[in-house]
Order: C-alpha cells, then structure tokens, then sequence
C-alpha cells in the first residue's frame, strides 16, 4: 500500500478542535496586508493577526512590525468553529494594552520624556501616556522639571483616553489631597477714629478786613450789573437812598449845632 493512500485527510471543519484559547504557537507570516498578517501555524488553516494585535501601542502599518516569511510566537485569542476562522495575537495574555484602561485609573509609570509642555510616562500599555504640566500639582507649575525628571517612578490618574489615536492622559494633581481651607482669623475691631474736625483758621484783622472789602466790592458789582438791565426796578430803591442821605445830613448838622 503506497503512503498516500494511508495518510488520513482532517477535514477544515476539525482543524480548530485540537487548538483552545490562550494557547502559545509558533507561526510563520505568510501573507502581509493593510489590516495585518496571516500566519501559518501548522494545523492546515492560516490565522489572523489583526493589526491592532501586533503590538501593545499603536501599529501604524503591519509592515512596521512583521514582513514575510517573519516566523513568530503568537497566542490564540479566538476559535470561530463554525466558520473555522482563528484569531492570533502578537500580544501576551495578561499584558495590559490601551483598551484595558478606563478614566479613573491609578497606575504607577515611569517618566521616559521630558517636553517644556509636560512629561511623556511609560505607564506599561505599550503606549507612552501625557501628563501635562497643568496636571502636576494644584498650584501654578512654572516647568515640568520642577516636578518630575526622566527616570522617576511616579504615580498617575488616568484623566483621557482616546483609543483611536492611542492617546492617554495623565494627572497627578488628581492623587494629592485637597489644600486645608485657611482658618479665617477674626479680624481685631479697630477703633473708630475720631472725626475730623477742622478748626477755625486764625484771620488776622488785615485779612478780614480784605475779606470784607472784596465782599462788598462784589455785591456793588452786582448791584450795577442787575440796575443796567433792569433799571425800572431801581427807580423806588434810588429816591429812598436820597432821602435817606438827607436826612442823615441834616441830623448830622444838627448835632454839630
């Protein structure tokens, strides 16, 4: 009997019953594509390498990652059976990546890069995540480096996530405690001053003398300019000064007699 006729066929169908979830393989890229990379295996059905299943961080292109004929170590991430399809990732199980991250998270990371803008921090997603200086404390932070430098272990609040774009953003201020409220001191009534009152300025007779001359000097002008545009108003005050003047006159003549 000749070997061929004793070698057994498994059908496609089978082929995924001899594999399970979280399995470790080793594979070789065969195919390259936009989406990512068919792998084979060994078990007669290639497996797909999504794109997104490269690498923890953000894949721009599969190029970047692998190329034809790469052999790699991937996992199984998932077995379709009935359309007998198997999904492969480049990523280990249990390593954390961008989509395990919700807002709110604490992490601890490691500060990678320095910008005047902020500090770039490993976080352990495969993606560097942004801690703005605005986010390193409650006060004004004038330069990152007043905070933080390459190479220091700190402790961070995921505050963003944009997944698509493979964006994480960080915060310290969230993790320190709120600054105590000052105790309002009780204000020390202050005496009312006294009010101020101004004194009578000494006028020397000279000066009041001055005073009262300029005084009467104004209520003559006065006078003249109200008779000049109304004279009739005048004519009783003027006959009443005559007669007043002559009889001071005569009294005065009187008394010297």
């Amino acid at each position: 009997m000749r070997q061929d006729e004793t070698t057994v066929t498994v059908p496609p169908r089978k082929v995924v019953k001899t594999l399970h979830v979280g399995q470790e393989v080793q594979g070789t890229i065969k195919r390259v594509t936009e989406f990512g990379a068919f792998v084979d295996i060994g078990v007669g059905r290639d497996g797909l390498v999504h794109i997104s299943e490269m690498a923890p961080g953000r894949v721009a292109k599969a190029t970047d990652i692998v190329k034809q004929g790469d052999t790699v170590t991937v996992w199984i991430k998932e077995l379709d059976r009935e359309k007998n399809r198997i999904s492969l990732s480049m990523i280990a199980p249990g390593t954390r990546t961008v989509r395990d991250l919700q807002e709110g998270d604490i992490v601890t990371g490691k500060v990678t890069r320095m910008e005047r803008y902020g500090a770039f921090v490993d976080i352990g997603v495969g993606r560097d995540g942004m801690l703005h200086v605005k986010e390193m404390g409650r006060g004004y932070v004038e330069k990152p480096e007043d905070v933080v430098n390459v190479g220091d272990e700190i402790q961070v609040q995921v505050v963003g996530i944009d997944r698509r774009r493979g964006r994480i953003d960080l915060s310290m201020k969230e993790l320190l405690p709120e600054p105590e409220a000052a105790p309002v001191a009780q204000q020390a009534r202050v005496p009312e001053e006294p009010a101020f009152v101004m004194e009578d300025a000494f006028v020397s007779p000279f000066e009041s003398a001055l005073q009262e001359a300029n005084s009467r000097r104004e209520r003559s002008d006065k006078r003249r300019e109200r008779k000049k545009s109304r004279p009739w108003e005048f004519e009783e005050d003027d006959e009443e000064d005559i007669i007043r003047r002559t009889l001071a006159h005569h009294r005065k003549g009187r008394s010297e007699e």
